[in-house]
């Protein structure tokens, strides 16, 4: 696949798996992963509590954000036996700087609670029954499922970009 190939394909999985009844940062790390063919099923699951602001709760960040950072980092972070060394994270630091800014710019916030009342007017607590019916008939999968899309596509575009300035493959480390 070309970059643009790959850049509408990670567009196209994410936005499918959102729609399937998915979670958002599951959704968008999901799709980067198959469009680079990395098969990392930990880090999958790993993103799972990060839905809708972590846990369903709107109040943290985006999980598309989050699935998104994670994809970034995964490429360009440090390891384990780095952790002691601060400049090791910078790279994915930056990054994930720049992913945030154009997320925001892009969505107006990062915070899912801001984000679902300037889309639908209002927050939606999908654990209550009449929220989540709620947010069926305001077609949330649909908004959510495009917003998803958009993010994975902002941080692939990132990931290719990086691997760009370094004129080589992205490394992908060894599970």
């Amino acid at each position: 696949m070309n970059r643009e190939e790959m850049l509408e394909a990670v567009y196209q999985k994410a936005k499918a798996s959102e729609l399937k009844g998915g979670n958002c940062a599951q959704c968008s790390i999901a799709a980067i992963f198959d469009v680079l063919g990395v098969e990392d099923e930990n880090v999958i699951r790993a993103a799972t509590g990060l839905a809708d602001g972590v846990g369903l709760t709107g109040d943290g960040h985006c999980g598309a954000l989050s699935g998104g950072t994670m994809a970034i980092s995964y490429f360009f972070g440090r390891s384990k036996e780095d952790l002691g060394r601060l400049g090791k994270q910078l790279r994915a630091l930056l990054l994930a700087k720049k992913f945030h800014a154009q997320f925001v710019k892009e969505f107006s916030s990062c915070r899912c609670h801001d984000i679902q009342i300037k889309r639908f007017g209002r927050f939606f607590n999908l654990y209550d029954m009449e929220d989540l019916k709620a947010a069926v008939a305001a077609n949330m999968a649909e908004s959510c499922s495009m917003l998803v899309g958009k993010a994975a596509r902002m941080a692939l575009e990132i990931i290719l970009e990086e691997q760009e300035k370094r004129s080589k493959k992205v490394e992908l480390p060894v599970a």
